[in-house]
């Protein structure tokens, strides 16, 4: 651990804590001395990830992040165990099969728009008004480089990335007078279960190095790079930082 202790003595709800991105940051955020609340619809996964943390830091919260109640039930089950709430991470989200636009269903399409934009919408009707009564609290949103970047075959995926960043900005601006930053992330194309659907249904050693190609650095996110980058804008060495969208792509932006 490079700083030991960043989110010592700070409680943070993560979505999408079971798998991929998630567990990452969940674990980051554990090693840097936060609590967590691990808001996660598929129960096997949550529970697994949550029984290989220490139970006094890790509580699995089975909920939906597309449902405003679970929002308010997980903020309370968050008090009840841990007696605060200074951190919400945004992570839980879907993509398509790549393919061409106009072939994505549109249970898919709404899916997408659903699963990755929604819980913007939900986490800050049921958390901003506690985090503004406290005077602070930072939300930290899982967004993509697809969203100031986006490529054929992922427009809708591209789409919802680019309502995320445009929310973050917003609400960065609002909820500033209230001590409340807002942030996101923007990964490339990370080592997790969704590298087969970005890369058309196949997760294939060609389609792999197709992709490499326009990443400078040479390879694929991982979601430990994630977990330190939420860990940084969490931390209060991002005191001053509100309403910016970080890419960790490799460099990909810059093809």
């Amino acid at each position: 651990m490079s700083h030991p202790g960043r989110l010592e003595g700070k409680t943070a709800i993560i979505t999408g804590a079971g798998l991929g991105l998630g567990e990452g940051i969940t674990r980051k955020f554990i090693d840097e001395g936060a609590n967590v609340l691990l808001f996660e619809v598929n129960k096997e996964n949550g529970q697994k990830v949550a029984d290989s943390l220490p139970k006094e830091k890790a509580l699995f919260f089975s909920g939906d992040v597309t449902d405003q109640d679970h929002w308010h039930e997980a903020l309370k089950a968050c008090l009840d165990q841990f007696g605060g709430c200074d951190i919400v991470v945004n992570n839980a989200g879907v993509v398509h099969r790549a393919g061409p636009s106009f072939e994505v269903p549109k249970s898919e399409y709404d899916r997408i728009m659903n699963i990755n934009v929604t819980p913007l919408y939900h986490s800050a009707a049921a958390i901003q008004p506690f985090f503004a009564k406290q005077k602070h609290g930072v939300f930290v949103n899982i967004s993509s480089i697809s969203a100031p970047r986006p490529r054929p075959n992922l427009v809708w995926y591209a789409g919802s990335k680019g309502a995320v960043s445009a929310i973050t900005k917003g609400l960065a601006a609002e909820f500033a007078k209230d001590g409340v930053r807002c942030n996101a992330i923007c990964p490339v194309i990370a080592e997790t279960g969704m590298v087969a659907s970005v890369l058309g249904g196949t997760d294939t050693q060609d389609g792999r190095a197709t992709v490499m190609k326009a990443i400078p650095l040479g390879r694929f996110a991982t979601p430990a790079d994630i977990g330190n980058a939420a860990a940084f804008l969490a931390s209060e060495e991002a005191s001053f930082i509100t309403g910016i969208e970080l890419p960790v792509d490799g460099g990909r932006a810059l093809q």
